[in-house]
């Protein structure tokens, strides 16, 4: 397909190319915009571009994404009620095949031919721009846009469109301006893509961890702490296991676990550099007088506790776990269940090393972190993100820290992308994408090598030689936040957690009151082997019973009544596959142990 670039050159690109997919989308809001006017003149126009594929409120969808938005001033209520008229008559733009044609015009002549047309909004954005810049329009039959590309040249490419929704969005994002309406959408070169597409969507939608999480009984959000999660019953089960699992693998890997407050002073966080790189996400008190600060991270406590006493060559790697308790500043607009949140659990760590150590604990942690994904069924990609534009540190340092992380890639023969600019402000650092099982990808584990810190806190080991050495600092995570990690499980798994994750791994369901005893006995009879079960009591029917265990998720029913009882027996209900017929209880506990391990 050809592009037409801001420059007014013509590009081929299709449209798997992240060129093509933005020029698509792009010419897509344009078709929509035109449409809008054509049926409701009055209307005035704002902005419409294409989304850029990655986080849209905290969720990560690249299926591809190829999305879109228009906000537009209506004289009367939108609603998605409009939305057939609308599609409608972007259909006929498509097939009159309008050429889509730029040109330049000066600031001036703009803004008389924007305020002409009653298009206040985009007047007001030309009115900003320098006396003598030449403005670019895009001009599709009577629709003119103001607009430097990149597009398509004829509407007749965009085959498939869908609007998904409307939405509240104030101009310029400044909520002391006028409220606007925008308009999201989505747009495939073939029906079959966009059909895939809106598939995936409605799988995304039934997976969505909110709506599990509350029918769970996994979390819950409320407005008196918004960004703050609740964990109930059940979604602490799973936190808890989550946890376990992880002190497991660290307890094997040499790591000594510390907890560090939760609360330091301002100082402290001066000295790491975040409040020059990061107080905009820090929440601060005031105690005795004197400014603190509630962590965004552990990595500075973990650096007092390297300082506590003297360090040698012997002691080192050194590493540290913590399951921090961390609090962040995020925006209201972004928190989205758990997946961002104002205060999470992550589950950190600081490797303290010799220059000659970095290719072993580097290569030790990308195993690690394999190791866990494959354990819940992810594969995943790797990012080799490099210097932020605000970074500390020398260039030596850099390029020192970057080539090491780069070798211990290679070393393991991990296929990795280069992630430009996209670094720590301390170090570069692996970033590990996992892949769920509807194809979104999630940025979790991390290895961040920093030569910074260590230095800015005067931290030391005495070397071989008996004089003082600095150590070089490895940051990890595995989860990244054990509440993100949960809500990507809720979506990956629909809640259908294998056995050893499920909250309530085996329900008993006595088919009347009568068989209540028995049931309590087969249920006391799991728990001492170790496994999580309950009994259902109320006084419904045995078919209420398992649609009931069936929503719940429950990985094991067990079906109890005369015939069981008298043969000290259990009818089986597997979920996913139904009736496993009626086994011995022995039976049943082997089979349990074999698929919960």
């Amino acid at each position: 397909m050809k592009i037409k670039m801001r420059d007014g050159s013509i590009q081929e690109a299709g449209f798997e190319e992240e060129l093509g997919r933005d020029a698509f989308r792009h010419t897509t809001a344009h078709i929509l915009a035109q449409a809008v006017k054509r049926l409701y003149p009055d209307t005035r126009c704002a902005i419409g571009p294409a989304i850029p594929e990655g986080f849209d409120n905290g969720i990560q969808d690249r299926i591809p994404l190829s999305k879109f938005y228009y906000d537009f001033d209506f004289t009367f209520r939108f609603s998605e009620e409009n939305f057939p008229e609308v599609e409608a008559e972007m259909r006929k733009i498509v097939k009159e095949n309008l050429q889509i044609r730029q040109f330049t015009v000066d600031r001036e002549s703009a803004i008389q031919e924007m305020e002409e047309r009653g298009e206040t909004f985009k007047a007001e954005i030309l009115r900003e721009l320098p006396e003598d810049e030449e403005i670019s329009f895009c001009r599709q039959g009577e629709y003119v846009e103001l607009c430097a590309g990149p597009h398509v040249a004829y509407t007749s490419a965009v085959r498939a469109f869908k609007l998904l929704s409307v939405a509240g969005a104030y101009w310029r994002g400044d909520e002391r301006n006028p409220m606007l309406t925008r308009i999201y959408g989505t747009s495939f070169p073939s029906q079959e893509l966009l059909e895939e597409h809106l598939n995936r969507l409605e799988e995304a939608k039934k997976r969505d961890h909110r709506k599990l999480g509350r029918e769970l009984g996994l979390f819950a959000l409320f407005k008196e702490g918004p960004g703050f999660p609740f964990f109930l019953p059940k979604g602490l089960i799973l936190k808890n296991l989550l946890i376990d699992y992880w002190r497991q693998l660290h307890a094997r890997e040499g790591y000594q676990e510390i907890s560090t407050p939760v609360i330091l002073n301002r100082q402290l966080w001066e000295t790491s550099g975040h409040w020059e790189h990061y107080r905009d996400n820090m929440y601060t008190t005031a105690i005795d007088g004197a400014d603190f600060c509630v962590k965004p991270m552990s990595c500075p406590g973990g650096m007092l506790v390297y300082q506590m006493e003297p360090r040698s060559y012997r002691d080192l790697p050194l590493r540290f776990s913590e399951l921090g308790l961390i609090h962040r500043n995020e925006k209201s607009g972004t928190l989205h269940g758990l997946m961002r949140v104002r205060c999470c659990t992550q589950d950190d760590a600081h490797i303290f090393m010799m220059p000659e150590q970095i290719q072993d604990e580097i290569k030790g942690v990308a195993r690690l972190i394999d190791e866990v994904y494959s354990r819940f069924g992810f594969r995943y990609h790797v990012e080799l993100s490099t210097r932020p534009e605000n970074s500390i540190g020398s260039d030596e340092d850099w390029e020192l820290a970057t080539d090491g992380l780069r070798r211990a890639l290679e070393e393991l023969n991990l296929p990795y992308a280069v992630n430009p600019g996209d670094g720590a402000f301390y170090g570069p650092k692996i970033d590990f994408h996992l892949e769920d099982s509807i194809g979104r990808t999630w940025q979790c584990g991390t290895i961040q090598l920093d030569f910074q810190l260590p230095q800015r806190f005067g931290a030391e080991y005495i070397g071989e030689d008996g004089k003082h050495h600095r150590p070089i600092m490895i940051h990890r995570v595995v989860f990244g936040s054990v509440e993100r990690f949960m809500g990507i499980l809720i979506e990956h798994f629909e809640g259908k957690f294998p056995l050893w994750l499920s909250p309530v791994q085996v329900k008993v369901l006595p088919i009347s009151d009568r068989y209540i005893g028995y049931a309590r006995e087969i249920e006391s009879r799991m728990k001492k082997e170790g496994l999580r079960c309950e009994t259902d009591i109320k006084g419904e029917k045995i078919g209420w019973k398992i649609r009931t265990a069936q929503m719940e998720r429950i990985p094991y029913m067990l079906i109890v009544g005369g015939k069981e009882a008298e043969a000290g027996s259990v009818s089986v209900r597997r979920r996913g596959e139904g009736d496993l017929g009626r086994m011995p209880l022995g039976q049943l506990l082997e089979m349990l142990r074999e698929e919960g391990t």
